[in-house]
């Protein structure tokens, strides 16, 4: 079932008043799009589906058109997510910058997206406080939720690039979320787009907690987001989720599950289209049974679906669906 502002708003209330978290998945194509609805509903978990804007550009085609990239990712979110009554799915706008604030308009007074987030994290704390409030202000009054963030998160997604990481202060992750009514706040605490071990990540978690009890102390306690969390160790993720993380954002890992299990197809069936070594033209014959691409795509479906799940279990979000009875 697809979720509209208030209900995304009512699963993100649910999930930090019981403390487990939200799987956020990026997608691109129809195949992460239904592994993932299929994972969330198997778990009877509430989920979130996130598009970039290189992924939208991406989904247009040659054209590069942005704006039909969204309509077309939106579309299939919300037809594969409608066979499903026990699972709500929104669909988010990952990582927007402000040079794509027409964009951000347009998908949400076009009914595109549940929830958008305004990324001015590299203006100046004031300048990213003023457009995350207009953000705000537009996104509320069409039943659409905001995410903002202040700090850096290094590394590469999509369109964003860090070569730097920037702690975000509690003093000005409070002044960010009162002035700016954001719905979810994004913290720097360490964590890195791209590929990591989360062995290797040195994670505040204890920042977590400081910016959560600040919140909640003054009165606008606010559910945080971990992004680059692709990696992160069970442990990492368990007591981000504790320290008042309500969003854990997934992009990478499914990029790598897809990979691997694609690769290992085509090692074992390699002859399915390529001619073995040794054996003439005329003898070699494809076998359209094996090179079929719902055949080798559809291990990759698995595979992320099973990641997916996985990873429901490790936040706790299976069976508390907003629709459970």
């Amino acid at each position: 079932m697809f979720l509209k502002g208030d209900k995304l708003k009512e699963v993100f209330l649910k999930a930090k008043k019981e403390r487990f978290g939200i799987i956020a998945s990026n997608v691109v194509f129809d195949s992460a799009i239904r592994s993932m609805v299929q994972a969330y509903a198997t778990k009877n978990s509430d989920g979130l589906l996130q598009m970039s804007s290189g992924a939208c550009k991406y989904a247009a085609g040659q054209t590069q058109d942005i704006k039909k990239g969204a309509e077309m990712i939106s579309a299939m979110v919300k037809v594969i997510s409608s066979q499903y009554s026990n699972s709500g799915i929104g669909l988010h706008i990952d990582h927007a910058t402000p040079n794509y604030l027409d964009f951000i308009v347009y998908c949400i007074e076009g009914g595109l997206v549940s929830s958008v987030m305004i990324d001015a994290s590299h203006e100046s704390f004031e300048e990213n406080i003023r457009i995350s409030k207009e953000v705000v202000t537009i996104a509320h009054k069409n039943n659409v939720i905001v995410e903002g963030e202040i700090g850096y998160i290094k590394g590469t997604e999509d369109e964003i690039v860090s070569d730097t990481e920037l702690y975000t202060k509690p003093e000005e992750a409070l002044e960010y979320v009162k002035k700016t009514g954001v719905d979810l706040f994004a913290a720097s605490v360490g964590t890195n787009h791209g590929v990591t071990k989360g062995s290797k990540v040195v994670l505040r978690l204890d920042l977590i907690k400081q910016i959560d009890d600040l919140l909640i102390a003054n009165g606008v306690e606010t559910g945080i987001v971990l992004h680059g969390a692709s990696g992160l160790t069970d442990f990492q993720q368990e007591t981000a989720v504790k320290n008042g993380v309500v969003k854990i954002n997934k992009d990478t890992q499914y990029q790598m599950d897809i990979a691997e299990a694609v690769q290992k197809f085509w090692e074992h069936e390699r002859n399915a289209i390529v001619r073995p070594e040794g054996m003439s033209e005329d003898d070699y014959i494809p076998d359209k049974k094996r090179f079929d691409p719902r055949k080798w795509l559809g291990k990759g479906e698995i595979a992320m679906q099973k990641s997916c799940e996985s990873l429901i279990d490790v936040v706790g979000s299976a069976n508390k669906s907003i629709f459970m009875k």
